[in-house]
């Protein structure tokens, strides 16, 4: 065995021991060593010239050394440096053995960690320096990557405050033309002889400038009610043709507004939800002497096991049984209206994970379209709904949060599906139309928020004594517990729980966190017993709290050593910018799993497990469900530790669609900054227009106050203060300074003015001013 310095030092194994010491050199002497009488005092490696001090080193638990004296140094001089018990052994042979040094973390640990290649990819990626960038046209027109770090310091050099929604069209542009694209090449390959249609439902986000969009790239649009009909006639009457289907509940003015909307030369379909809507809608035809174009929405058999399923089956919300569509068929032919209608519609459900469930679906709602021509009615179009999904986790399976399919598997068995049955009854091809919300904006869209703070441990005065505890009092403890267990009457309760709490603490090691943290917590659960009874005081509960506390630091301390699940057991809590009910709803209401990420470090390895905590007064105000590495659910986040004076941005990612609107403003809190943006190539970004979140008092006037009465009432009892001598004029012009200025300002917190951005050398820093 020859010299050489080992990166990671090395392990010395043999005679029943194993010693590590980083940075010395293994030479074949070193099993001599610790045979040789001197070996207890000197421990010297005789040809590597070098002394094996206590710094650095390392005794592994549950291992042995060879003679009485190397046992008495570990004990003694060296106790300090070695963790775990040690016994004698004689024992023969022995060896070196690397110890290998952790690797240095890469750009491609962190995409590994995030999942990222497989929730956001073609559109996030990871550059060489540690930032998320983001390309927009999906890594397809060359060299538009953008850096997001570079978008926040242009923001916040214009003074544009966080959270901050960022939308990018191109990726919106990019979603379309690759569904449409999907859609083609299933029609050319399976000889389809009609096309394919897009719209975008406005449930999904009805943001005026994301709407312009879809219509401009030439898709249509789906409405639910009577304000998005209203959005969507002014969108589409500039365009001749423009499709747009009309479901959800309709009233006489709702039918009237639809049916009068074919003469501006839009194709607005009325789609029957219900089977009254009928009535109301022959008896308009007839008022109007117009002929609308009818549909219906088909309560299909087939379901789907995810929280939309509901939206699906014989219990769903909408859709017509097939007994009242052919009651449909037979009162449109009474009325001599059987050539009006024209649209199959069928939803069933959001977010489909599984390929099979729309292979059933589109089996059974193809054969219902050709039973319904067959009956005689020209039909020509085929609504599939939404329920394309997309990957939220990255794992490509078929839970909740992600699919086992892509979107050219789903154009290809919708295409397929239809050209079957269509062949088998002998029926013209339909023109095909989705309401692919989810699939086509959710990725365009990226909160950006920054972390305010996350707890650190200081010292105080309940905890000094952990620090000063000499080994008289280590004896008292012990003395007090033996007295205590013989005679419990003559003794303090709240003492002896103490005594056994720090005992807990003076004897964990690796080998018994388990049972040591165990021990721990249910210490602390009779701390809180016995104090709600009145037998502990407020000192020793707090002294309670701190062992507890040093017990899950000593848990900790062991590093990459502790098993996962404990460090997931210990999560930080970092507390951001962000209020979860205004910008991620459906993560408290239906838990459901964003793709949340730092948005630079990512260079660095993250040490810190977390959980993230908006600012809202409410403790479901959290974020605590996550991906894991595995695309498993994690109940804590892998970030890094916050650096002094130093800002830490987050991303929450894929909500593009629905979170906006379903979003409250509980603890009113408002909506946030929304800024488009577009890559020009080279790195390059512009602006293209910023969307003011809402000030405190829009949000204000929303609950009906009046801003104007609000300061008129403050500058009144102000102004009664002063004469009353409570409040100086000074004081009282300070204080209506403030109120205007809170009530035209954002509603998130602000960072104090004494920290300011600035750019050097293409790289953002915060700087701490002491002017």
């Amino acid at each position: 065995m020859g010299s050489g310095l080992l990166r990671g030092g090395f392990k010395l194994k043999g005679f029943g021991a194993e010693i590590s010491a980083p940075g010395l050199r293994k030479n074949a002497c070193v099993a001599q060593a610790l045979q040789s009488p001197d070996a207890p005092e000197s421990l010297s490696f005789f040809s590597a010239g070098c002394e094996l001090s206590r710094v650095g080193c390392r005794f592994v638990i549950g291992t042995r050394l060879v003679r009485q004296g190397v046992s008495s140094v570990a004990r003694s001089a060296w106790g300090g440096g070695f963790v775990g018990r040690t016994s004698l052994d004689d024992g023969g042979g022995g060896e070196v053995e690397e110890e290998e040094e952790e690797a240095e973390w890469t750009v491609q640990d962190s995409d590994a960690l995030y999942r990222l290649h497989g929730w956001g990819a073609p559109y996030f990626a990871i550059n060489v320096a540690g930032h998320l960038c983001v390309r927009p046209s999906g890594g397809t027109e060359g060299r538009d990557e953008v850096d997001m770090m570079a978008v926040i310091d242009s923001l916040t050099a214009q003074q544009l405050q966080l959270p901050v929604i960022l939308r990018f069209p191109d990726i919106l542009h990019h979603r379309m033309r690759e569904l449409q694209g999907c859609f083609s090449s299933a029609i050319a390959k399976f000889g389809y002889q009609r096309h394919f249609e897009g719209v975008f439902p406005i449930k999904c986000n009805p943001e005026c400038h994301l709407l312009d969009q879809f219509v401009e790239f030439g898709f249509g649009l789906e409405v639910g009610s009577k304000p998005e009909l209203l959005i969507a006639l002014s969108k589409l009457s500039s365009r001749d043709g423009a499709l747009l289907i009309c479901n959800g509940y309709k009233d006489s003015v709702y039918v009237e507004n639809v049916v009068l909307a074919t003469r501006l030369g839009i194709r607005a379909v009325i789609v029957l939800e219900q089977i009254e809507e009928l009535e109301e809608v022959v008896a308009c035809s007839q008022r109007l002497g117009i002929r609308p174009i009818i549909g219906v929405r088909a309560k299909l058999s087939t379901k789907h096991n995810g929280h939309w399923g509901e939206t699906s089956g014989d219990k769903a919300k909408f859709g017509l049984t097939v007994t009242q569509i052919v009651s449909v068929v037979y009162r449109l032919r009474q009325e001599g209206m059987l050539d009006c209608l024209k649209l199959l519609h069928f939803h069933i459900g959001s977010q489909i994970s599984s390929i099979l469930v729309i292979k059933e679906a589109m089996r059974e709602a193809s054969h219902t379209y050709c039973e319904l021509a067959r009956m005689g009615a020209p039909m020509g179009y085929i609504d599939v709904g939404g329920g394309l999904g997309i990957d939220y986790d990255g794992s490509k399976g078929h839970s909740s949060a992600s699919v086992n399919y892509n979107m050219q598997n789903y154009a290809n068995d919708v295409v397929a599906a239809l050209m079957d049955a269509c062949l088998l009854k002998g029926v013209a091809e339909p023109v095909i139309v989705s309401e692919s919300g989810r699939a086509l904006a959710s990725h365009s869209s990226v909160l950006v928020f920054d972390v305010l703070h996350a707890p650190h441990h200081t010292k105080n005065p309940a905890s000094a004594f952990l620090d000063n505890v000499s080994e008289a009092e280590d004896l008292h403890l012990d003395s007090f517990r033996n007295d205590y267990a013989s005679n419990p009457q003559s003794q303090d309760a709240g003492e002896y729980l103490l005594s056994t709490f720090y005992q807990v603490c003076a004897t964990l090691e690796l080998g018994n966190i388990q049972e040591a943290f165990n021990d721990a917590k249910q210490l602390r659960q009779e701390a809180s017993s016995l104090f709600r009874l009145g037998c502990l005081s407020l000192e020793q509960r707090a002294q309670a709290d701190v062992l507890y506390e040093k017990v899950c630091q000593q848990v900790l301390g062991f590093g990459s050593r502790l098993p996962k699940e404990f460090k997931l057991s210990f999560p930080t809590l970092y507390t951001c910018n962000l209020s979860v009910f205004r910008s991620a709803p459906d993560s408290w209401a239906i838990s459901q799993i964003f793709p949340v990420m730092p948005l630079h470090r990512l260079n660095e390895k993250p040490t810190v497990q977390a959980i993230l905590a908006d600012l809202t007064c409410d403790s479901d105000g959290k974020i605590d469900r996550f991906i894991g590495p595995s695309g498993e659910m994690s109940r804590a986040l892998a970030l890094h530790s916050l650096q002094e004076a130093k800002p830490y941005h987050l991303g929450l990612f894929l909500g593009g669609v629905y979170q906006e609107m379903l979003g409250s403003a509980h603890n009113l809190f408002g909506g946030v900054n929304i800024v488009y943006l577009r890559a020009l190539g080279d790195g390059d970004f512009a602006i293209d227009f910023v969307l003011p979140g809402q000030t405190a008092g829009e949000v204000l006037g929303g609950t009906h106050h009046s801003h104007a009465d609000l300061l008129k009432e403050l500058v009144t009892q102000s102004s009664s203060s002063v004469a009353a001598g409570k409040l100086s004029q000074k004081e009282a012009s300070l204080l209506i300074a403030n109120y205007q200025r809170c009530l035209d300002s954002y509603t998130y917190f602000s960072m104090p003015s004494d920290f300011l951005y600035h750019k050097s050398n293409s790289e953002s820093t915060l700087v701490h001013t002491t002017a």
